[in-house]
C-alpha cells in the first residue's frame, strides 16, 4: 500500500493552496517520536479522531494546533491507509540552568522572574523563550542605565533530549550623565534649575564620589516632575516641558540630556471661592487657606489648602469628601482666580472598628484607646490620634490604621488598626550590666503590659555590686472606664554609694504607696502620690565630712510621709524611640510636716523632635532638665535626696552620677560628690536612620552635645575639725556646666533595650571622672 507522507510546511502550503487532495475517513490514529509527553496530551491538543472525514487543509489546521502547544520541535503526518500517522520530535527538556554574571539584580529574583517567563529546570525549552528573555532582561538593565549590558544564552545538549541553558550576563557600567541642558528657559538661570535635579552631569573632583550622576529612566522622570513643580510654585500656571531627549555617547557609558521648557507668564492669584457643598462655615475655611488673594501662585500651596479643608470636612464625619483647588487663568491680565470645588459626600460613619497584628495585647486594651467609637460620625482626626494613642503605650513597634467603604452601604466604613507587637519589659529588668551598676542579676518581673491586660507590673528581687532591690509594684492605667490609674507599689533598698564610686556612705530604706491620675485631655494628665518611707544611713571611716557632719546632728535614720504632684504632657509619636512630638513634666514631692527630714522638691523635664522627612526617620531632638530642692525649715536638706548628674541619661562621657560639688575627704578617701539641690541639664540630638538595617524602628542612632552638673545653693557644714579643708563654692554657675560629644545608639533587643554611647568630654577638668565608651542591657534612658 502506498504511504503518503505530509509534512508540516508542505500542510501550512497546502493550507493556502487552492488545490487539495481527496479527504478521507480516519480509522486510527498512531503517535510515534514520544519519550517524555504522553500521547494523552497529544489527542488533546490534536483535534482529529478516528472515524472523522478530513482533507489536507484541516489536517494542516490540526498540525499547527498541536505545535502550539510547544511541547514539539517537529511535527510530520503521514497515512497508510485509513490510518493517520504522527511522528513527532519533542523539544528538549531544561535539566540544569546556570545563571552567571549578574550582581544588580539578585539571583533568586533573576531566577523567579526566568520562571514566570516559562523558563526554569523540568520544563520544556523553547527558542523562543530564550529570544524574549535576552530582551526582557537588556531593557531592565537599561532602565537602570546599564546601557552596555548584554545578555546570552546558550543551550548545552546533554543527551537524551535532556539540554542545560547557560544564561551569561554582563551587567556593564552604569551610564554617566555628562550633560544636561535645558533649552527655552527666560526667567531662571541654567544652575538655578540643575539645582532642581538629583541627578548631576558636573561632578566635583572629589565629591564626584557622592554625586548622582549614574542616568535611570525613574531619577529622570523625577527630576522632571521636580522642574514642573519648581516652576508651579512659583507662579508659572502654563509651564510646560515640549520635549525631552536622551543621547547616548558612542561608547555607551555617557548620557547627554536635553530638557525643552515652555515657562509661559508669571501669575499671581487673583479671587479665592468656594463652589460645591462646603459644610463649615465659609470665614473657617478661609483661615484654613495657606493662600492668599496677590500672592505669587504656588501649587504646593494650593494642594495644601485643599488637604487642610479636606482634613477639616473629615473631622466632621466627611470621610469621603474630596476638595480640588482648580487654578483659572483671566484672559489678558497676569492674574489666575482659584476655585475650590468641594464635594463633601454623605457624612459616613464606622461600622466597626477591628485590630490585627495583637497575639498577646486584649483587644478591650487597644479599644479603650479609641477616640474614634463604633457607630459615630467618621472623624479623620479622631481616627488618627486614636492611632497615635496606640502608638503612645509603647507595647507596638509600628501601628497602621486603613478605612474601607463598606459594600453596599456608601455612608460607612470600617477601620483596621494593624499593629505589631514589641517587647514591653519582662526579662529587661532583671538582666543586664551597666557601667555605673555594674553587673545586675536576680530574679524579676518587669512589664508594661502584663498578660495582654495593659497593667504595668514589677515584682521580684535584684542585686548587683552596688544595690540590693526587693519591690513589687502595680498599675492599672484604667481603674475607671474615664481612664483613672490607680498603683501600689512596696520596696526594699539597700545601696551602696561607696562601691560606685559616688560618694562614701550606704542607705537602707523601706516601704509603700499608692497613686492616682487623672486625664484632662488626650494629650494631658495629672497624677498624684502618696509614700511612706524608713530609711537608715552607714557611714564609714572615710566619708565625707559634709556626710558624717549631717549623720552627727540629724542622726542615722528618717521616717518620711511623701507626698506627689505631677503634671504631664505627652505628644510624642511614639512610646519607645520616638522620633517626632514633644513632651513636658512638671512634678513636686515633698515631705510632709512631721517627718524627720521636711522637704520639697521641683523638676521639669521637656524634650521636643523635630522631623525632617515624611517618613521621619530623620529628626532633630531637643531635650533638658532642671531640678531645684530645698528644705523647710531650718534644717539642711538631707543630702541624699540631692540630684546627680552624669552618664548615660544624662551628660554621656562622664561616668555615672560623678558631676557636682566635690565633698571633703576624710582618712584616706577621695574627693567625691554629694550631688545637688539644683540640676540643669540639656541635650541636642541629630537622630538618623541606621544604615543597611530594614527595620528602622528598632534601632535609633543619634549625633549628641549634652550638657549639664549639679550645684548647692548652700554649702553642707563640715567637721570641726575639717574646717580648714572645705572647699565647697555655693551658687549656681553655668560656667561650670560639662559638655560632651559623641554618637548614640539604643537597640530594642529580645531580652530589653540595649543603650550605649562612645563618647569625649569637651571641657572635662582635673578630678572629673570620664568614660569615653558607656552602655547598658536591661535598663531604659
Amino acid at each position: 500500500m502506498k504511504i503518503k507522507t505530509i509534512g508540516l510546511a508542505a500542510l501550512l502550503l497546502a493550507s493556502a493552496s487552492t488545490a487539495q487532495a481527496e479527504p478521507f475517513d480516519v480509522t486510527d490514529i498512531r503517535v510515534e517520536g514520544l519519550q517524555r509527553v504522553s500521547a494523552a496530551s497529544v489527542f488533546n491538543a490534536f483535534p482529529v479522531s478516528a472515524r472523522d472525514r478530513v482533507d489536507d487543509r484541516e489536517l494542516a489546521a490540526a498540525a499547527r494546533q498541536l505545535f502550539d502547544t510547544g511541547l514539539f520541535e517537529d511535527i510530520r503526518l503521514s497515512r497508510q491507509g485509513g490510518v493517520l500517522i504522527i511522528e513527532v520530535v519533542e523539544r528538549p527538556t531544561i535539566t540544569r540552568l546556570n545563571i552567571e554574571g549578574n550582581s544588580q539584580i539578585p539571583d533568586e529574583d533573576l531566577r523567579e522572574g526566568l520562571r514566570e517567563a516559562g523558563l526554569d529546570e523540568g520544563q520544556v525549552l523553547q527558542l523562543s523563550t530564550l529570544e524574549e528573555i535576552e530582551r526582557e532582561l537588556s531593557g531592565l538593565y537599561q532602565s537602570q542605565g546599564r546601557y552596555s549590558a548584554s545578555i546570552a544564552t546558550e543551550v548545552e545538549e546533554l543527551g537524551e533530549g535532556r539540554v542545560q541553558v547557560n544564561v551569561d550576563i554582563d551587567e556593564g557600567a552604569v551610564a554617566k550623565i555628562r550633560q544636561i541642558n535645558i533649552v527655552g528657559n527666560q526667567a531662571f538661570a541654567d544652575e538655578t534649575l540643575r539645582d532642581v535635579f538629583e541627578l548631576e552631569d558636573r561632578p566635583g573632583w572629589f565629591f564626584g564620589w557622592f554625586s548622582s550622576d549614574e542616568y535611570s529612566r525613574q531619577a529622570l522622570a523625577g527630576d522632571l516632575e521636580r522642574l514642573r513643580s519648581f516652576y508651579l510654585d512659583r507662579g508659572y500656571v502654563n509651564f510646560n516641558i515640549d520635549s525631552t531627549q536622551v543621547s547616548i555617547g558612542p561608547d555607551k557609558s555617557k548620557i547627554f540630556v536635553t530638557v525643552n521648557v515652555t515657562e509661559g507668564e508669571r501669575y499671581r492669584l487673583g479671587d479665592i471661592t468656594f463652589a460645591g457643598d462646603l459644610r463649615i462655615p465659609e470665614r473657617e475655611a478661609r483661615e484654613l487657606l495657606e493662600v492668599e488673594p496677590g500672592e505669587i501662585f504656588s501649587r504646593s500651596e494650593v494642594t495644601a489648602s485643599s488637604e487642610a479643608l479636606r482634613s477639616r470636612l473629615g473631622a466632621e464625619g466627611f470621610a469621603f469628601a474630596n476638595v480640588d483647588g482648580i487654578p483659572e487663568v483671566r484672559q489678558g491680565g497676569d492674574t489666575v482666580d482659584l476655585t475650590f470645588r468641594v464635594e463633601a459626600g454623605r457624612r459616613a460613619y464606622v461600622r466597626r472598628i477591628e485590630f490585627v497584628g495583637n497575639t498577646t495585647t486584649q483587644d478591650e486594651v487597644l479599644r479603650r484607646e479609641m477616640i474614634q467609637m463604633e457607630g459615630a460620625p467618621a472623624s479623620t482626626e479622631s481616627i488618627s490620634q486614636s492611632r497615635q494613642r496606640l502608638e503612645r503605650l509603647g507595647f507596638f513597634k509600628q501601628v497602621e490604621v486603613q478605612t474601607e467603604p463598606v459594600p453596599g452601604a456608601p455612608d460607612q466604613l470600617d477601620v483596621t488598626y494593624t499593629v505589631e507587637e514589641q517587647p514591653s519589659g519582662s526579662i529587661s529588668a532583671s538582666i543586664g550590666f551597666s557601667q555605673s551598676a555594674g553587673v545586675i542579676y536576680g530574679a524579676s518581673l518587669s512589664q508594661n503590659n502584663f498578660l495582654g491586660t495593659g497593667n504595668r507590673v514589677n515584682i521580684g528581687a535584684q542585686r548587683s555590686d552596688t544595690y540590693t532591690s526587693l519591690n513589687f509594684g502595680f498599675t492599672d492605667p484604667y481603674w475607671t472606664l474615664d481612664g483613672i490609674s490607680r498603683g501600689y507599689n512596696l520596696f526594699y533598698r539597700e545601696t551602696d554609694y561607696e562601691d560606685s564610686d559616688i560618694s562614701t556612705y550606704s542607705t537602707d530604706a523601706f516601704g509603700g504607696g499608692i497613686n492616682f491620675g487623672y486625664p484632662i485631655n488626650e494629650l494631658t494628665r495629672l497624677n498624684f502620690g502618696a509614700d511612706v518611707e524608713d530609711l537608715t544611713i552607714e557611714t564609714y571611716s572615710d566619708t565625707a565630712s559634709e556626710i558624717q557632719r549631717y549623720v552627727d546632728e540629724q542622726g542615722d535614720s528618717a521616717q518620711s510621709l511623701k507626698l506627689t504632684a505631677s503634671w504631664t504632657r505627652n505628644d510624642l509619636n511614639r512610646g519607645v524611640m520616638p522620633t517626632a512630638g514633644n513632651y513636658q513634666r512638671l512634678s513636686l514631692e515633698t515631705a510632709v510636716p512631721g517627718s524627720d527630714a521636711e522637704y520639697y522638691k521641683l523638676r521639669a523635664r521637656a524634650r521636643q523632635l523635630f522631623p525632617f522627612n515624611e517618613e521621619q526617620t530623620w529628626s532633630l531632638k531637643f531635650s533638658g532638665e532642671l531640678g531645684y530642692a530645698d528644705s523647710v525649715g531650718d534644717d539642711p536638706y538631707p543630702f541624699y535626696e540631692n540630684f546627680f548628674s552624669g552618664g548615660l541619661g544624662s551628660v554621656r562621657g562622664f561616668t555615672g552620677n560623678t558631676l557636682g560639688p566635690a565633698t571633703t575627704p576624710r582618712g584616706d578617701g577621695d574627693d567625691k560628690t554629694l550631688g545637688g539641690n539644683v540640676l540643669v541639664e540639656g541635650s541636642a540630638e541629630l537622630i538618623f536612620p541606621m544604615p543597611f538595617v530594614e527595620d528602622k524602628r528598632s534601632v535609633q542612632p543619634s549625633l549628641f552635645l549634652d550638657a549639664g552638673n549639679t550645684f548647692l545653693t548652700d554649702c553642707y557644714p563640715v567637721l570641726d575639725e575639717d574646717a580648714g579643708r572645705a572647699n565647697c563654692e555655693s551658687g549656681v554657675d553655668l560656667g561650670e556646666l560639662r559638655y560632651s560629644v559623641g554618637l548614640g545608639v539604643s537597640w530594642l533587643t529580645a531580652v530589653g533595650p540595649l543603650t550605649f554611647s562612645i563618647a569625649e568630654p569637651i571641657n572635662a577638668e582635673d578630678g572629673d571622672d570620664t568614660q569615653f565608651f558607656q552602655f547598658s542591657l536591661g535598663q531604659t534612658f
